[in-house]
């Protein structure tokens, strides 16, 4: 495995196709986010070697497809043996490639990533299906579901190797075929994941990986007529368009999207507990997770001590290079991305919003090496309306904008005021309060008094522009399976 984080010249990565790394014509730059420089080459893709991994994946179909559970369980957990014995190579190639914490990468990313194959290789050993009687008609129906065949994969750049897993683990483990399509930004290690395939046991052609931008390699996977189904995380804007490429071939869609999640602070909040997790839920992997707060809405009575211990609390939140083990954000993924996010801290100002932290305000120390680096600090915001940009709109970055409000209904149409409905957290003592607010919050995911804590086999995803479909234990068992009912006689 290779050691990316002491690489000298720029890494060439190919693609793999059919059990093979192919090089490529093209190639298109990657950056280290925490010096701004190019160190990694990665295959500009196109509708050639995309039909060529359909090809592979296509041709490997009915094998895999008539492998048992047990059998793919087993290599499921062949593979997740394997991450974990090279975790470290694994979280120093993260950290370098997306510019986020070695500590989170270490801690989060890489575990998670492992944890994805495993409990996918346990759930489809106990998945059921439905069976009933109609004695009066001498009919028995039950249900069977079978693999639906080359499935489509699309992941982003902010935990690029937890996505891609927690994407391929279900597909492979319901006996589909994969080709996937990693972001061209964080494509480092779903090629070094591709090295373990072989020893894993997974047969040649059964995962596919194909390197690229959207726009070539993107479009040319969604629009290939052999791939009947698609599961994409990503923006608003580019899962529109995959629906409409996808649209003639009436494919099966499942995308997780943008969101825009409040956080509710009641007056009757554990202060001590909340200020802490939603520093957190704001400014975890720099902001660039779909699920981070971006606005906090607190109730009146204690709206300015709940505003000056969490601006406190920011700007002890440390942003630093990734291998500092004290440093809480690293650096955001890219230039553009930067001066995006960096744009709607201008945005809030002129809309008449007062920056209490972060950006503009502060000063960010760095090494020298490091100073051409993406970096940002943990900006706080108040004092903007609710149809702001900055209230509206994604900013995918460490911005938070803190507001007041005054009661239980006003806050719930509020929160709910924006397209998006990814995720939303509630903080108070009053269990009757949280359930009636979670319920009429139009997230796909709510949190009481916590953030961020999964069970993979519950649903995951959004409502409105937030996504489509859902993902977790039972979900992806559906989305990745077709179901059939048979009805006997006797």
């Amino acid at each position: 495995m290779p050691n990316i984080a002491d690489q000298r010249t720029h890494l060439m990565l190919e693609n793999y196709i059919g059990g093979k790394f192919l090089p490529c014509t093209k190639y298109v730059d990657a950056y280290d986010p925490s010096v701004g420089e190019v160190y990694c080459k990665v295959p500009d893709s196109d509708k050639e070697e995309v039909d060529a991994a359909v090809k592979a994946a296509k041709e490997a179909f009915p094998a895999w497809s008539c492998k048992s559970p047990q059998e793919r369980s087993q290599v499921l957990n062949k593979l997740a043996d394997l991450i974990d014995a090279h975790r470290e190579e694994f979280a120093q190639a993260e950290s370098k490639d997306q510019g986020k914490t070695l500590t989170y990468a270490r801690t989060v990313d890489i575990p998670r990533s492992s944890y994805n194959f495993r409990f996918f290789a346990s759930s489809i050993l106990h998945h059921t299906t439905e069976c009933t009687q109609m004695d009066h008609m001498g009919c028995m129906h039950y249900t069977v579901r079978t693999p639906v065949g080359v499935a489509g994969l699309i992941s982003p750049w902010n935990f690029p190797l937890y996505l891609l897993t927690w994407k391929i683990a279900p597909a492979i483990a319901m006996g589909n075929t994969v080709v996937a399509k990693p972001s061209e930004m964080t494509s480092v290690t779903a090629w070094m994941m591709c090295k373990l395939l072989d020893e894993a046991g997974v047969p040649a052609g059964v995962v596919n990986v194909v390197f690229g931008t959207g726009p070539k390699a993107g479009e040319a996977l969604v629009s290939h007529p052999d791939v009947p189904l698609i599961s994409f995380t990503g923006s608003t804007a580019t899962a529109q368009r995959i629906t409409q490429q996808s649209a003639p071939y009436c494919k099966r869609l499942s995308m997780e999207l943008g969101g825009k999640n409040p956080a509710i602070v009641f007056e009757d909040a554990n202060l001590d507990e909340c200020i802490p997790t939603t520093v957190s839920s704001s400014f975890s992997n720099q902001g660039e997770i779909c699920l981070c707060t971006s606005r906090i809405f607190v109730q009146k009575g204690i709206f300015n001590e709940f505003l000056q211990r969490f601006v406190e609390a920011a700007r002890k939140w440390k942003t630093g290079v990734p291998l500092d083990a004290t440093a809480n954000m690293g650096a955001l993924i890219s230039k553009e991305h930067l001066e995006k996010v960096k744009g709607y801290v201008t945005i809030a100002q002129t809309e008449g919003g007062k920056v209490l932290c972060g950006e503009g305000v502060s000063s960010l120390d760095l090494p020298v090496k490091n100073q051409t680096g993406y970096f940002m600090l943990p900006t706080v915001i108040t004092g903007v309306a609710d149809e702001s940009r900055c209230m509206q709109e994604e900013i995918f970055g460490p911005v938070t904008c803190v507001v007041p409000f005054e009661n239980e209904e006003e806050v719930i149409q509020r929160a709910n005021n924006v397209k998006y409905g990814l995720g939303a957290t509630v903080w108070s003592r009053d269990v009757g309060r949280v359930h009636r607010v979670a319920k009429k919050l139009q997230a796909g995911m709510v949190w009481t008094n916590c953030w961020l804590i999964r069970d993979l086999s519950l649903p995951f995803g959004g409502m409105k522009f937030s996504g489509v479909g859902r993902e977790g234990g039972k979900d992806s068992f559906e989305f990745f399976t077709e179901v059939k009912t048979i009805t006997i006689k006797h």
